[in-house]
C-alpha cells in the first residue's frame, strides 16, 4: 500500500516538472518579444518638446521631404482700420421695365403731340375760312375744334402717364438712376447695366456713418468667399431699405464678373482718419484649427517647427492679417500643417499612457 502512495506521488511529482518546465519553454519567446517591445519604445526618441512654453515638432529633412512638408515666406501686409457691412446685387428687371414703359409713354405722347400740331392747324385754317363771307359752315369749324381738343387731350393723358412712371422710378430707384433710365438715349453708365457689363448693388451703412461722396469707392466680395474683391463705386442715396437689415442704404456699380443678381455681399469700408497697421498676410493653406483656434507652424533652422495661435479676425487677399511676432520672411507651413498636429497628438497621448 504504502508503495502504491509513494508510486503515485512520484508520478505526480513528474507531471508538475513536465508543466513548468513546458511552461517556461513555450513562454520565453512571448517574454522576450514584450521585453524587446517595451526596450525600443523606450528607446525611441520622441519628435515633439516643449520650451519657453511653445511646442516644437522636430523633423528631419528627409522625413520632411517624404511627408511632403512644403513652406511658403510670409508677405509684408498693412491693414486699415475700418468695419464690415453687407449689401446685396440688385437684379435691374424692374428698372428695365420700367424704361420700356416710360419710352413707349413719351412715344405716345409725340404721336399725340404731332396729331394735335396738325388739328390745330386745321381748326384754324377752317375758321379763317368761316369769318370770310361764311365760305365753310359752322359745322364744320366746331367738328375740327373737337378734333383739336381730343388730340390736344390725348397729348396731356400720354405726357401724365409719361410723368407717372418717371415719379415712381424716381421713388424706387432715386432721382440719379431715374435720370439715366429715362433719357433718351442711354448713356456709357446705362449701357454697361443693360449689357451686364457692370452690376447694380444695394449696400447698407449704420445710421452714424457719413453719406458716402460723388466718387467715393469700397471693396466688395460674395459673402462667404475668399476670392478676390471688386471695387465699386458711388452712385446715389437708395429709397428703398434692406428688409435683412438696419442701416442708410446706398446704390453701388461694380464689375459683373463673379457678381450675380440677387447675391449676397460684403463690403469692407475703411476709416478715413486711421492710419494702417503693418504685419504680414498668413496665407488660408497655412492654418490648422484645433481647439477652436486657428494655429500655423513656423519653420525654424531645417528641422523645427513651432507652433503659433494667430487671428482670424482681420481679413486680406488669399489670407488672414496678423500684426504682433510674425516677421516677412518667416516661413510656415503650407502644406503638412495638419500632419505637424496629429504628430502632436501621438506625444500627447504616449504621455497620458506613461502617466
Amino acid at each position: 500500500m504504502n508503495r502504491k502512495i509513494a508510486l503515485i506521488i512520484a508520478l505526480q511529482a513528474f507531471l508538475i516538472i513536465m508543466l513548468a518546465w513546458m511552461l517556461v519553454f513555450y513562454g520565453k519567446d512571448e517574454y522576450e518579444a514584450l521585453t524587446q517591445g517595451e526596450e525600443e519604445e523606450i528607446e525611441t526618441p520622441s519628435h515633439v518638446s516643449l520650451e519657453a512654453g511653445s511646442t516644437i515638432v522636430t523633423l528631419s529633412p528627409a522625413t520632411q521631404k517624404q511627408s511632403d512638408i512644403q513652406t511658403t515666406p510670409l508677405k509684408a501686409g498693412t491693414h486699415q482700420n475700418g468695419f464690415y457691412s453687407y449689401g446685396s446685387v440688385v437684379s435691374i428687371e424692374p428698372l428695365i421695365a420700367s424704361r420700356t414703359q416710360y419710352l413707349a409713354a413719351k412715344a405716345e405722347a409725340n404721336v399725340a403731340r404731332a396729331s394735335l400740331t396738325n388739328s390745330r392747324r386745321e381748326h384754324e385754317r377752317l375758321q379763317q375760312l368761316n369769318q370770310d363771307n361764311r365760305n365753310i359752315s359752322d359745322r364744320a369749324v366746331m367738328a375740327a375744334e373737337a378734333v383739336w381738343r381730343a388730340d390736344e387731350a390725348k397729348v396731356t393723358a400720354a405726357e401724365s402717364a409719361a410723368s407717372g412712371i418717371r415719379a415712381n422710378i424716381r421713388q424706387a430707384w432715386g432721382e440719379a438712376l431715374a435720370a439715366e433710365v429715362t433719357a433718351q438715349q442711354p448713356g456709357e453708365a446705362l449701357q454697361h447695366l443693360l449689357q451686364y457689363q457692370d452690376v447694380l448693388l444695394q449696400v447698407t451703412l449704420p445710421f452714424d456713418h457719413p453719406s458716402p461722396k460723388p466718387g467715393s469707392t469700397l471693396a466688395v466680395s460674395p459673402a462667404g468667399s475668399q476670392g478676390k474683391s471688386f471695387t465699386a463705386k458711388f452712385v446715389s442715396a437708395s429709397p428703398q431699405a434692406d428688409p435683412a437689415l438696419q442701416g442708410k442704404t446706398y446704390f453701388y456699380r461694380a464689375p459683373a464678373d463673379e457678381l450675380r443678381a440677387g447675391m449676397r455681399i460684403m463690403v469692407r469700408m475703411s476709416n478715413a482718419d486711421g492710419k494702417p497697421t503693418k504685419g504680414v498676410v498668413v496665407p488660408d493653406g497655412a492654418v490648422v484649427w484645433y481647439g477652436g483656434q486657428a494655429w500655423i507652424y513656423r519653420k525654424e533652422g531645417e528641422d523645427r517647427f513651432i507652433r503659433h495661435a494667430i487671428s482670424t479676425d482681420k481679413e486680406a487677399e488669399g489670407g488672414w492679417f496678423n500684426g504682433g511676432t510674425l516677421q516677412p520672411g518667416q516661413l510656415v507651413v503650407t502644406q503638412g500643417a495638419q500632419l505637424l498636429l496629429s504628430e502632436e497628438f501621438k506625444y500627447q497621448i504616449t504621455n497620458e499612457n506613461e502617466d
